[in-house]
């Protein structure tokens, strides 16, 4: 067996409080690109449109974008390997929770329950008037911009627009998570958006052993890695279930 794989095992396997912290790139094997990179959507979309800002000064021409990316296209997306190991492993008490980067809802689709959502969720609509929450399937996305049944104000995604904070509840959670874990498993992620990057550090910086798994080396690979596990998600998870299980 692999030096690396058996050194991720031993740790896991031991380990009182492991925390999962996901990236983009464990949602790519599910269809999703990445927004950042030569193939990703910003490559094709100008950016703006997540300014918040620019949604409320111009929130037709967001949510025309906002449709076709988040409603239209990542709904075919279903969950992958990573994820349902994930799932299972935290039904197995091998893992505590999940701190994603990740707005795609898939984490939950695979049956993860604990599942810390740092940049919010696309299967959640909000009014940001009256506090409204709905499905994305309750809103007629046909008619955009959409607008709330209560108070006819413009709805928007419950996720993270550039110019916004990140919620309360997340951040506090990730940061005690973080600094609980003596285990703490980087899949996908590689280090370049905060202040989501700094959460991996901290975990490192109170004595976490950091398991990446990653196709290629990362911000975080020489810096805070303890194990290497390169490869896809889907793979590395598809081994690491047959050891663990």
């Amino acid at each position: 067996m692999d030096t690396n794989l058996e050194r991720a095992l031993h740790y896991l396997k031991n380990s009182k409080h492991t925390v999962a912290f996901t990236g983009a790139g464990i949602s790519v094997e599910s269809g999703i690109p990445p927004f950042r990179g030569t193939e990703g959507l910003w490559s094709k979309y100008d950016p703006k449109v997540l300014d918040l800002q620019f949604f409320h000064q111009h929130p037709l021409e967001s949510w025309k974008v906002i449709r076709e990316i988040f409603y239209d296209f990542f709904a075919l997306a279903v969950p992958n390997s990573a994820h349902k190991v994930l799932a299972r492993m935290e039904k197995a008490g091998l893992l505590s929770c999940i701190i994603t980067q990740n707005i795609d809802n898939l984490h939950h689709e695979a049956g993860s329950l604990d599942v810390i959502e740092y940049h919010g969720n696309s299967a959640r609509i909000i009014c940001p008037s009256c506090g409204a929450v709905y499905a994305p399937e309750d809103i007629d996305l046909q008619d955009i911009p959409p607008r709330c049944p209560k108070d006819r104000e413009i709805l928007k995604p419950d996720f993270i627009f550039f110019g916004e904070g990140i919620p309360e509840m997340a951040q506090r959670r990730s940061v005690e998570e973080a600094s609980r874990a003596d285990v703490f498993l980087l899949i996908g992620t590689t280090g370049e958006v905060m202040p989501a990057a700094m959460i991996p550090r901290l975990a490192k910086d109170n004595g976490a052993k950091i398991i990446e798994v990653n196709p290629q080396e990362s911000f975080y690979t020489n810096e805070i890695t303890d194990v290497f596990l390169q490869g896809k998600a889907g793979e590395v998870f598809e081994t690491l279930n047959k050891q663990l299980f």
